[in-house]
């Protein structure tokens, strides 16, 4: 008999049959002696059947079965056999692990793990505590299976959204766009996270040999003659070059002002020798916040030095990430310094320097050891007399610096004096619900006290007209001022009203009754407010009045 080439001769499979066929049913050994004979070729039926015993008829149908199209193989094991899942044998597996895990993502304040990192050994312990045994892996497992994943924090909220953020950005786009297509300079200016000098850790990797790290100090101790550098940057948007004013000392008004300066003497007046008027983009915080006065000083001293006339726009508040700067320039800085202590001035200048991108970016710095105290002011008077002019649109985030000489400090206005018959009227016990010397005392007494409120309300920046931030220039003295305040407080008469009798405008006269109520309550008048709807007009007020002072009009009518 031949065998087919490469095959096993009929004692060898004779040996290898006697070691597998006792342990298959006649199903599997047809199927199995088939393939075998399959696999020798042409005479493999014939062989196959003299070395395992079994019928060529057999093996032919083996081989039919196996050609044929597969049936679905039957289970081997009884339905039901095995160890059930967890989530099968502990229904309240899945709700307690949820129990735990979303408090933390709806803010439930009664979670057991409210404070506590969630790592799958705590998940599994709090749910072994309440009942369900259940180790770290399986709990793993499991928040897979229900569509958790690690995940870090995500930098998406910008907070409450002012009305007018789209229109600003449209507005800036198109004054930028105004100023490149003349040629004439368009900067994007920002204040850099500041940074300590010393052998300290800094967050990121960089390239080292294997197992020799950077070795850094291991405590970080800030003392008061900690050394810092607070980088100040100016990107160029139509040179696509930066400048970095590198300060030793404060963020102020002062320093941003210094540091616009110094790119202008550098580079800027270079790089613009045509240059006529000048463009800044700037957060509305920080060193140049527009609330500022000292901001606005400093940059017409600059305008004024320059020739330049300087264009101001401000950005939204919270929306400091699309400034220009951020993510053409100081990115690009950081992930240049990144895991590098900056052991000295020196290394902080030469690593911004030497920032470069594929896009052709280069960057200059310098060292700015001035000095810049904090605490600067600037005098109502100083400041309205800057030749700074607003923008039709949001005059506070927009406006135009001159650089010509300030304004001429307009005169103090002097105090409105009211006609002494419409006092005398006002005055009237029946309206003030006190006598005409009691009040008269209370007016002298409170004096001070309504010069103080008013420099306050100069301090803290209130939107507050002039005249009324400033008591020397306020239209109407500070005797009518409370005495308003105090029919208000009495419903003796509307705004409108008292303002008309007075000769001065309703806004004017409504702006000061704020701080004549608190003067009220330092000095405790109790006031009392009179019956029915406040006076709209003369006749209604004066039917009010005593009937001596009643008397006295008809008098002097």
């Amino acid at each position: 008999m031949r065998f087919p080439r490469d095959c096993l001769s009929a004692a060898e499979l004779r040996v290898k049959f006697d070691q597998i066929l006792p342990h298959l049913d006649e199903r599997r050994r047809r199927l199995y002696l088939a393939s075998e004979a399959i696999a020798m070729g042409h005479g493999g039926v014939t062989v196959v059947a003299a070395a395992s015993g079994a019928s060529t008829a057999t093996i032919a149908r083996g081989i039919s079965e196996l050609t044929a199209t597969p049936a679905p193989t039957e289970r081997v094991r009884a339905p039901g056999a095995g160890r059930k899942p967890l989530v099968v044998t502990d229904t309240g597996l899945l709700p307690a692990l949820e129990a735990l895990i979303e408090p933390h993502t709806r803010g439930d304040p009664v979670s057991p793990l409210r404070w506590t990192t969630l790592s799958l050994r705590t998940l599994a312990a709090a749910l072994t505590d309440q009942g369900h045994p259940v180790g770290a892996t399986t709990v793993g497992h499991l928040l897979h299976a229900l569509g958790y994943r690690l995940q870090g924090t995500a930098k998406t909220n910008e907070g409450t959204c002012h009305p007018d953020r789209d229109a600003q950005f449209a507005h800036i786009n198109a004054t930028a766009t105004a100023f490149l297509d003349v040629g004439q300079p368009v900067i994007s200016i920002d204040t850099k996270a500041k940074e300590w000098i010393g052998n300290r850790d800094r967050p990121g990797r960089t390239w080292r040999p294997g197992k020799s790290p950077i070795t850094v100090d291991c405590h970080t101790f800030v003392t008061d003659d900690q050394p810092v550098v607070i980088p100040y940057g100016i990107y160029d948007i139509a040179t696509n070059t930066g400048w970095v004013n590198v300060g030793t000392d404060h963020d102020t008004a002062e320093f941003a002002v210094e540091s616009i300066r110094r790119w202008w003497r550098h580079c800027g007046r270079a790089e613009h020798p045509d240059a006529t008027r000048l463009l800044i983009t700037a957060d509305a915080g920080g060193s140049n916040d527009p609330r500022h006065w000292t901001w606005k000083k400093y940059l017409h001293s600059f305008a004024s030095e320059s020739g330049l006339q300087i264009t101001v726009c401000h950005y939204p508040p919270g929306t400091s990430k699309w400034n220009k700067i951020e993510h053409r320039m100081f990115c690009h800085i950081t992930a240049n310094w990144r895991g590098r202590p900056l052991t000295s001035y020196q290394v902080a200048i030469e690593t911004i320097a030497a920032t470069t991108t594929r896009t052709g970016l280069t960057i200059g710095a310098d060292l700015d050891t001035g000095s810049y105290p904090l605490g600067g002011t600037v005098t109502p008077a100083e400041f309205h007399a800057l030749p700074i002019t607003p923008e039709p649109f949001h005059g506070d985030w927009n406006y135009t610096v001159a650089p010509c000489a300030p304004h001429p400090a307009e005169q103090a206005l002097t105090h409105r004096k009211p006609d002494p018959a419409v006092t005398q009227m006002l005055t009237d016990p029946a309206l003030t619900g006190m006598s005409r010397a009691d009040f008269a005392r209370l007016s002298a007494v409170s004096e001070p006290y309504w010069d103080a409120l008013a420099e306050a309300a100069f301090h803290r920046r209130f939107h507050r007209p002039r005249s009324y931030l400033h008591p020397q220039t306020s239209s109407v003295d500070h005797f009518h001022r409370l005495l308003t305040a105090l029919l208000r407080r009495r419903r003796a008469a509307t705004s409108t009203l008292l303002a008309e009798l007075l000769g001065v405008t309703r806004t004017n006269l409504s702006n000061q009754f704020q701080d004549g109520h608190r003067i009220l309550d330092l000095h405790r008048i109790d006031v009392s407010p009179l019956p029915g709807s406040p006076a709209r007009t003369l006749e209604q007020l004066q039917a009010r009045l005593t009937p001596a002072t009643r008397a006295e009009d008809q008098l002097r009518q």
